[in-house]
Parts: C-alpha cells; sequence; structure tokens
C-alpha cells in the first residue's frame, strides 16, 4: 500500500489500485452484491472486521421474508409490507421485492445454505408480526443470518474474481473531474492508506444502532457509509424512522454494548407479553403480541415508564425451545435465563433505521457512480416501519439488482486523478472520537428514542450541533436524525412524537448532511423543519461549513396504489 501520512490532507491522486466495482461492507448485503457483479466482473470488497464478523446479518434469527407457499403470494408479501410501513413504504418497491426474493431464495440454497424443510422437502415457513401468511424462511431455526452470511462468507472466499481487503475502513469517497463518485480512501486498521479508484462504488455498511445506548446492533454500527454518502453530498431519506425492537433481552450491559434479541417467532410461536403484575396488557391491542413493531415497542416503553417490568412468557413452548431456538435458548442461559421455565425479561433497543441513503429502485444514489444496498440505503421497502424479516429480502434482491445495472453500464476505471468529496472519517479509536460516540448514545438515548418530543428533540439539537462542530461523524448522524424528527410534527411507524399523535398525509422527508449542518446564517432550513427561532439562533453558532443545497421534502408524496414491477 502507498502510505500517506495525513489522509486529512489528501490532494488529487492517481489511484493505487483500480477495479470495476468497489464494495464497501460484507454483510449479506455488500456479499451479496460481490457475488453478483462476480458473474461478470472483478469486484474489491473492504470490510472493517474479518470476512463474517461484526456484521448484523450474522445476528438476524428471523429469516427471509419469501412467498414460496402455494397458498401465498408476492401480491399478498407486498400487501402486508406496505400496511406495516404506515404511509410511507412505496407499493411499486413492495412488490418489486416481494416478486423477486423467492429467486433470491432458491440461489442461496444454490450457493448451499441449509435452509429449515417441512416433511415434504419443502421451505419450513414461519409466521411473524405483521405477516397475513406463513412466509419466513429459515435455517437451523433462529440462526438464520448466521447460515446465510457463513455461506456467502465461503462463496466470496472461494471466488477468484472477488478481492477481500480485510481491516480495511473507508474514510472518503472520492470523485473524478467530473463529480462521479470513483473510489475511495480507505485506511488499514494499524495500517497505512490506500486510495481506489473503481468504476462504480457500493456502500453496504449496515446501520446505527450503535448511536443509541440500548441496541441489538453490532458496536460498529455507527452509521459510517451514511457518513460517507452525506459527507459527499448524497441525498438522505426518512431518517427520522428508527425502528426499536421490542423484544431485546434486558440483561445489565454497558452503554452500547448489543444485547441479545428474544426473536419475533417466539411470539409467532404463541408467546406473551406480561407486565410485572402478570398482567398480559397486549391483549386489547390489535394483532396483540403479534401487532407491528412500533406498536409493541412503544406498549413496552409505556409499562416501563410506569416503573414496570416487562417480560416475555414462552414457557409454553419448553418441548421445542432448544430445538426450534437454539440461538435464544443458549443467548438466555447465558445470562443466567432458562427460557423454558421462566419467563424472559425484554425491553426495546433500536434495531434496524427504515431512512439511509436514498436510492432507486437499482440502487442508485443521488451522485452519479455511488450506489447503496442494505440497511444503510432508503429505498422505500420499510416506509416508517420495517415489516419482519424484509430486511435480508430487500438486501438479497437489491444486491443483485444493483450488480445487474453496473454491469450494463460498464463503466471502466480509468485511472483518472480522484479528490475528496468530503473530510475523511476519524479512527473510533482515538479517544476523542470515543468520548463523543459514549455522548451521541445518551443524547439519543434520552431524547431521540421509541418516544419523542419538542422539547427533548430541541435539547438534542442543540447538544449534537456542538458535537458536530468539533467534526464528530456520530454526532452529524445522530443530529440529521433529530432534526428530522423534530420537523415531522405527527407519530407515525417507528417515529413517536408524544406532543403530536395525529397523523398528517404521508410526505417523505429528504434533506442532505449539509444542509442540516449549515442551515444558513438565516437559519432557513431548520426554521422550514419547523425548529422554533431560539433553538435556530443557538444551532446556527455551532456550524462551520459552507452554506448548501436546503433541506427539502417531496411534499407531493403520497402512497400510490399497488404498481406494476420495475423491469
Amino acid at each position: 500500500m502507498t502510505h500517506h501520512p495525513d489522509p486529512g490532507r489528501f490532494d488529487a491522486r492517481l489511484p493505487d489500485r483500480t477495479t470495476p466495482a468497489l464494495v464497501i461492507g460484507a454483510g449479506v448485503a455488500g456479499l451479496t452484491t460481490a457475488l453478483r457483479l462476480a458473474e461478470d466482473t472483478e469486484v474489491i470488497v473492504v470490510t472493517a472486521a474479518p470476512l463474517g464478523l461484526e456484521a448484523a446479518t450474522d445476528w438476524a434469527q428471523g429469516g427471509i421474508a419469501a412467498a414460496m407457499d402455494a397458498d401465498d403470494s408476492p401480491q399478498a408479501h407486498a400487501l402486508d409490507t406496505v400496511n406495516a410501513g404506515a404511509g410511507l413504504t412505496e407499493p411499486a418497491i413492495a412488490l418489486l421485492v416481494a416478486t423477486h426474493v423467492p429467486s433470491a431464495v432458491r440461489w442461496l440454497a444454490g450457493l448451499g445454505v441449509p435452509f429449515d424443510r417441512d416433511a415434504t422437502g419443502g421451505f419450513a415457513l414461519g409466521l411473524e408480526a405483521a405477516h397475513s401468511a406463513r412466509r419466513i424462511v429459515k435455517a437451523g431455526g433462529d440462526g438464520t443470518g448466521h447460515a446465510v452470511l457463513s455461506t456467502l462468507v465461503e462463496a466470496a472466499r472461494a471466488n477468484r474474481r472477488i478481492t477481500i481487503l480485510e481491516r480495511v475502513v473507508a474514510t472518503a469517497l472520492l470523485t473524478d473531474d467530473g463529480g462521479r463518485v470513483a473510489g475511495a480512501l480507505c485506511q488499514a486498521i494499524g495500517g497505512d492508506s490506500l486510495v481506489i479508484g473503481a468504476g462504480a462504488v457500493v456502500l453496504a455498511t449496515g446501520g446505527l444502532g450503535a448511536l443509541y445506548a440500548e441496541t441489538t446492533n453490532p458496536a460498529g454500527a455507527t452509521g459510517s457509509g451514511l457518513a460517507l454518502a452525506g459527507r459527499a453530498g448524497a441525498r438522505l431519506r426518512d431518517m427520522e424512522f428508527v425502528q426499536f425492537h421490542p423484544t431485546a433481552i434486558d440483561i445489565a450491559a454497558a452503554p452500547g454494548t448489543p444485547l441479545p434479541l428474544a426473536t419475533e417467532a417466539l411470539r409467532g410461536e404463541g408467546a406473551i407479553l406480561r407486565n410485572g403484575r402478570g398482567d398480559r396488557f397486549m391483549a386489547d391491542v390489535p394483532g396483540r403480541e403479534l401487532a407491528p413493531r412500533d406498536v409493541v415497542a412503544r406498549a413496552i416503553f409505556v409499562q416501563r415508564a410506569r416503573g414496570e417490568t416487562v417480560v416475555l412468557d414462552a414457557t409454553h413452548l419448553a418441548a421445542t425451545m432448544e430445538t426450534k431456538f437454539p440461538t435464544v435458548t443458549a443467548l438466555c442461559r447465558a445470562n443466567g435465563i432458562d427460557p423454558a421455565r421462566q419467563p424472559i425479561p425484554v425491553c426495546p433497543a433500536a434495531h434496524y433505521h427504515m431512512g439511509g441513503i436514498a436510492v432507486d429502485d437499482r440502487g442508485r444514489a443521488s451522485i452519479a457512480g455511488l450506489y447503496a444496498a442494505g440497511e444503510c440505503a432508503s429505498s422505500g421497502l420499510h416506509g416508517a416501519n420495517r415489516l419482519a424479516s424484509n430486511s435480508l429480502a430487500e438486501a438479497l434482491v437489491f444486491g443483485e439488482r444493483i450488480a445487474a445495472d453496473i454491469l450494463a453500464a460498464d463503466r471502466p476505471c480509468e485511472g483518472a486523478v480522484l479528490r475528496l468529496a468530503g473530510p475523511p472519517l476519524r479512527s473510533p479509536k482515538l479517544a476523542d472520537v470515543g468520548a463523543a460516540l459514549a455522548l451521541v448514545r445518551g443524547i439519543m438515548a434520552r431524547h431521540v428514542g421509541v418516544s419523542r418530543d419538542a422539547e427533548g428533540l430541541d435539547a438534542a439539537v442543540l447538544a449534537l450541533s456542538a458535537l458536530a462542530a468539533k467534526g464528530f461523524a456520530t454526532a452529524e448522524i445522530g443530529l440529521v436524525i433529530a432534526v428530522t424528527a423534530r420537523a415531522r410534527l405527527e407519530s407515525r411507524g417507528g417515529h413517536d412524537r408524544s406532543d403530536h399523535r395525529e397523523q398528517r398525509a404521508p410526505v417523505h422527508s429528504e434533506t442532505t448532511l449539509d444542509a442540516v449542518l449549515d442551515p444558513g446564517p438565516a437559519g432557513a432550513a431548520l426554521r422550514d423543519m419547523g425548529l422554533p427561532d431560539g433553538v435556530v439562533a443557538d444551532t446556527i453558532a455551532f456550524h462551520r461549513r459552507p452554506a448548501a443545497a436546503e433541506l427539502s421534502s417531496n411534499p407531493s408524496h403520497t402512497a400510490p396504489p399497488m404498481a406494476a414491477v420495475p423491469a
């Protein structure tokens, strides 16, 4: 590798190496994209951890939502997705994913994923919350994520067209003279920096749950891909929508330490939520324990706010718990709980980000040459509330579509001079970066969590602005979430405003990072988003960047009827 002693002083450079496509991230979205690309071209995959480790895919207990049964259909799957999305799911995208995910499941089976089978040899299908049919494809009971990721890792390592750079972090996107994303500045952990030129760059960096004190996500899920894209000027959509999984296992853990998960499938098999008095508090809620995740999470939040403990009682599954749910059983026993005999203590925890880098139906971001897949992307599938087990489905379908679009464009990497698209990210191992993350977690947990209000969000905007002004990327992403949450004066899906229980016409929020970081001397962008003058004035004092495009939304968006599947 070529050594660049100070990446922050990076100037225009020729790349150290080039590739037709660069994939940043190695979960299911990244590896699916890489394997699909490798059918016709070479690709480089950059991953901060050893391949197969620290990816949220590995932790996915639910499965893959796919209409595989003769009595089910992609149309029914799409309708369930739209209904769960609380007005912001794009029906055409829902139908696209639902139509193509069965073939993606068969592709995985062809690679060797050991999916659970029924007595006839067909897929054994599970039921999860807000699904109208049994359509959850599983492997190893509740070990689907691990089985899928292990298979993809093995396939990627065996593919000679895929170059895997492990323990290498992308710190900035790079552009050519035309403003097209054409590579990335990378840093080997504990080593040198590297300039990679690429015909196309795919961000598949996962979510941002680790910006919260209580999360089910890996420690590295701090929104790095959003920061890379945001600093390059890409548009971000629906950032305020964070899904809190209702049933993280409530154990003593340091802030930001991933909480083990009691999978939704337990409730699909009849597990019941009770408070400390033994009351089944979901009994009168439509759908009961199988209501959409945002509904269940808020119900648990309310119980805990009243001082109640909450447990998930799955003891009726005692005879099959260990065989059907080996992962949950092991996680519980590791923390002194026997789920076959004891109710499982649970709490909501940041689990999935519905918003992200705005992309179209081929995964293309707003900047030429840049794609995004998986949790870091906002494709329009999840809307305001993700339907259970749709995340792996989306990653598989969009990974294939992105690869097809890149291959069709057949844009060679010409080794052009590259320039920074934005300031490089700093290492999370630096003391001040780690300290800032700890502060961000506290702010997000207190003010931008399961239930929000104007007072708390205003406090979050001010505190996060002060940290963002010092260049901390985690604070920048937290600030975008807080600003867009403050501006959405309604409750919808994963965004609950205790001071605005009503719903307005369904509208996507859309912004850029610069518009939030520097709303201009008059604060027009923040004021347009609904922040009060006092908060705007105080916030402006923290901003440091040149003015950029104003914050905007798409007021014309109203969820249309079910549309045809895009080609």
